[in-house]
């Protein structure tokens, strides 16, 4: 049995905490966890993502002043905002994966094996040009999808939901793909996907697993742990804490995985983190097994908007994820305003999916029974991932009162 600690119902600072009795901090990485995510496969994605035109590892920002009021010893952020432009981690996962099917499927059209770098230079442009691909997302997967698809040659058709904003698809756009709106939530588009990559003959390149479909989500993860190896190559010690916001899980599981190879049984205490109106992993790690969650799942916090867990994540985040929270909007516009306008440290800009991490991290301080159950206090080190920065630039400016220009450049 899980155990639960809930807080605040139907305020602002409402949360809920649910420990992972599966967890064990000393389980090995097992054979078939290792098929998911390996250091071979890191070793290929870091090799192939560092050739590609605007590479540039992102900064991991350390926040003293946050830090100690807060009551940690150390508090970092992994700043994905400026990742090759397209505002978000997700340029790592679905580009690359892109990738790595046009590598085999132009590969069996010319009955040889064919290398990244063939692919990222365009050597085979009308093999490339015969392959379509599609996607569900709730807006940056997307645009990586699609920027792959532009950079790669290949034909790109995008699915969106119902409450995705007009400037993210805009913004899909703008790289060359028909984008495509669904009625229904996030689960309906990737079902909408499914059907039309059937009937078309199109690639699905979804950063979601399920039976059946598990080679290019795992190619996504693999590509997400670029970011996780990144940061903790940054890091002088192993970090105690380290907040995941979920959505399907796959950064969740790619970040864990990274750190269980790593250290083994000295890694961090690893806290996912749901929106309380997606909260797919509390209900996944209070019945012990993939769970999923309806309604139309409206949450701000769009990217993580997802009502079913990927397969894969579970795989790995059954074992090494020890707990997962459930935290309201307000929450993470909190958090969006305390890095725009912080007392000294630099000021970040953070989307709304990019900080339900760090919003567990301030709503567990804040309760003394949840410190206790995580282990935090005034000796912990904690990293949080920041995995997008304005992406929808309007609704940033709305919930923040600033611009992320104006907070870039300290004026906010």
């Amino acid at each position: 049995m899980s155990t639960d600690i809930t807080r605040g119902a139907g305020t602002d600072a409402a949360f809920t905490l649910v420990m992972n009795p599966l967890a064990d901090r000393g389980a090995a990485w097992t054979e078939a966890q290792n098929a998911i995510l390996s250091d071979k496969g890191l070793d290929l994605a870091r090799h192939t993502i560092a050739g590609w035109p605007g590479h540039a590892p992102t900064p991991l920002v350390n926040l003293p002043a946050l830090a100690a009021s807060l009551g940690v010893a150390d508090l970092r952020y992994k700043d994905e905002g400026g990742r090759f432009g397209l505002g978000s981690f997700k340029a790592l996962g679905g580009a690359y994966a892109v990738a790595r099917l046009l590598a085999a499927e132009i590969g069996k059209a010319l009955g040889r094996d064919v290398t990244m770098d063939e692919v990222a230079s365009r050597a085979h442009p009308d093999e490339a040009a015969r392959i379509s691909v599609c996607c569900a997302t709730d807006g940056n997967h997307g645009r990586s999808v699609a920027w792959g698809a532009r950079n790669f040659g290949c034909k790109c058709n995008i699915f969106i939901h119902a409450s995705v904003s007009q400037a993210r698809k805009s913004a899909i756009e703008s790289y060359g793909a028909t984008v495509i709106r669904c009625a229904g939530n996030y689960d309906d588009s990737v079902r909408a996907a499914q059907q039309q990559a059937g009937e078309n003959g199109w690639f699905v390149v979804s950063d979601t697993s399920y039976a059946g479909y598990m080679d290019i989500p795992r190619d996504v993860m693999q590509g997400y742990e670029v970011m996780a190896a990144e940061a903790f190559d940054a890091m002088d010690t192993v970090p105690t804490h380290v907040f995941l916001q979920t959505g399907v899980g796959g950064m969740a599981a790619a970040v864990a995985a990274q750190a269980v190879r790593r250290w083994g049984a000295a890694r961090p205490v690893i806290i996912l983190c749901d929106p309380d109106r997606s909260a797919c992993w509390v209900e996944t790690i209070r019945a012990g097994k993939p769970t999923a969650v309806g309604g139309d799942l409206d949450t701000l916090m769009a990217g993580l908007a997802c009502g079913e867990v990927s397969a894969l994540a579970w795989d790995i985040l059954r074992t090494h994820g020890d707990a997962v929270m459930a935290l309201c909007d307000a929450a993470a516009v909190s958090a969006m305003r305390l890095l725009a306008r912080p007392e000294s440290d630099p000021p970040i800009v953070a989307g709304e999916s990019a900080v339900a991490g760090l919003a567990g991290l301030i709503a567990a301080m804040g309760d003394d029974d949840a410190k206790a159950s995580l282990g935090l206090d005034g000796t912990s080190r904690v990293m949080v991932f920041g995995t997008e920065g304005d992406t929808d630039a309007a609704l940033y400016h709305k919930l923040v009162g600033a611009t992320g220009d104006a907070v870039r450049a300290g004026t906010a």
